[in-house]
């Protein structure tokens, strides 16, 4: 029997109930601070995540499902999805436009790693990016929704938060960092020695105990911004008390990309084991410039959504629609005519074979339909039916015009 890749999951049944309450709720939430949907394709040029994710990251380096497509073209399927937002964002020229543009996005994502709890190869993600707004509000902003989405789907959360600085500030903290790192190379993971070569701030975010026990000495980033970006730092945490939004500090939270800058943060979970992340983001004010597009500020996040499936809260089911069953096979048809021009307006679920009262309300049962309607022969021959409201628990004939 031909079976799934590892890693790569069914969405059916109860999973998809919730997964689409999930992107329903976000999506809702998004559009209520005002962002736009953005689609982009699953398949991208490799170019495009080596100069943006970076190739220091273990996505770049280990993870990526790359190939030489038939074009003898080097792509690979999107293993994260802010990149291809700029990459849109500049393709269509919206970074000469000017103004702020704020999109939201959800779809699969592809990484190569090792499955676990909630780590599938194939995964789905809900981010928002937004576009051309300099200001930590913004930054504010992207934090307050992720909140406002773990709050409606019954989700706790702590919020850690970090700042990276900027080009004013980080270079003479890495060399700090490298300096550190360096008197105790012997001792750290084969990683860590390759990441002091490409991004040396990575090591802070290595997932060894040693190496982390080890960084507890290290420099902290946050002791050595300028005083810019340490304004706002200050401003952020300010607005967030503000607001009743609660947040521990993290000197550690670098992220997992090459691209961010300035403000990081992360929401964790003390419910889902070791890997806690359920959502993460910050500013990314070099990338565009990266990828060749006019300097623009932004900043972004994203919402793993498998990591959240058992967290959810759902609400409680409520029946909805209708469901039309024949007693005898020349009732049928009839049923079928009833039922196309019923779903102009409603949903509507049928049965193909002709059953006995109680194995139809069974089958409505089943799909937790709101009305239960029923025709058999004397049904058909008075041009009446039963409709029963399962939830109410009342029960009505009328003519099948009316219906």
């Amino acid at each position: 029997m031909i079976k799934s890749l590892r890693g790569m999951n069914d969405i059916l049944s109860e999973d998809y109930k919730r997964f689409t309450y999930f992107i329903n709720t976000a999506t809702k939430v998004a559009q209520r601070y005002g962002f736009h949907f953005i689609e982009t394709p699953l398949l991208e040029e490799t170019a495009l995540f080596k100069r943006s994710v970076g190739e220091s990251s273990d996505i770049v380096g280990k993870e990526m499902y790359q190939f030489i497509d038939k074009g003898q073209n080097d792509v690979c399927l999107r293993p994260e999805g802010t990149a291809g937002v700029v990459r849109a964002f500049i393709q269509k020229k919206l970074d000469k436009a000017g103004g702020a543009h704020r999109f939201f996005y959800h779809g699969s994502m592809f990484r190569y790693e090792r499955p676990q709890k909630g780590r599938l190869r194939q995964f789905h993600q809900f981010g928002v990016e937004s576009f051309g707004v300099n200001s930590v509000y913004e930054d504010v902003t992207m934090i307050m929704m992720v909140s406002d989405i773990l709050k409606e789907l019954g989700i706790g959360y702590r919020l850690q938060l970090n700042s990276l600085g900027d080009n004013n500030c980080m270079p003479d903290y890495r060399n700090k960092l490298v300096k550190f790192v360096k008197e105790c190379e012997d001792d750290i993971c084969e990683d860590c020695v390759r990441r002091l070569d490409t991004n040396p701030i990575r090591v802070l975010d290595c997932k060894n105990d040693k190496c982390q026990t080890i960084y507890d000495g290290a420099p902290k980033l946050l002791n050595n911004l300028c005083d810019s970006c340490d304004d706002d730092f200050s401003s952020l945490k300010k607005i967030l008390q503000n607001n009743g939004i609660e947040y521990e500090i993290d000197t550690n939270l670098v992220r997992g990309l090459d691209y961010y800058s300035k403000t990081a943060f992360e929401f964790v979970s003390d419910n889902i084991g070791s890997q806690s992340a359920i959502a993460g983001g910050g500013r990314y004010d070099k990338l565009v410039e990266f990828l060749d597009g006019r300097p623009t500020p932004a900043v972004g996040f994203a919402i793993g959504i498998e990591r959240l499936m058992e967290l959810i809260v759902m609400p409680e089911t409520s029946r909805d629609g209708y469901y039309i069953g024949a007693m005898d096979e020349e009732a049928v048809d009839l049923v079928m005519s009833l039922a196309h021009k019923k779903r102009k307006t409603d949903k509507v679920t049928i049965d193909y074979k002709a059953k006995n009262f109680k194995n139809h309300i069974k089958a409505a049962d089943k799909i937790c339909a709101k009305y239960f309607c029923i025709i058999g022969s004397n049904e058909m021959k008075d041009g009446n039916m039963i409709i029963k409201d399962l939830q109410n628990k009342t029960e009505i004939i009328i003519k099948q015009e009316e219906f």
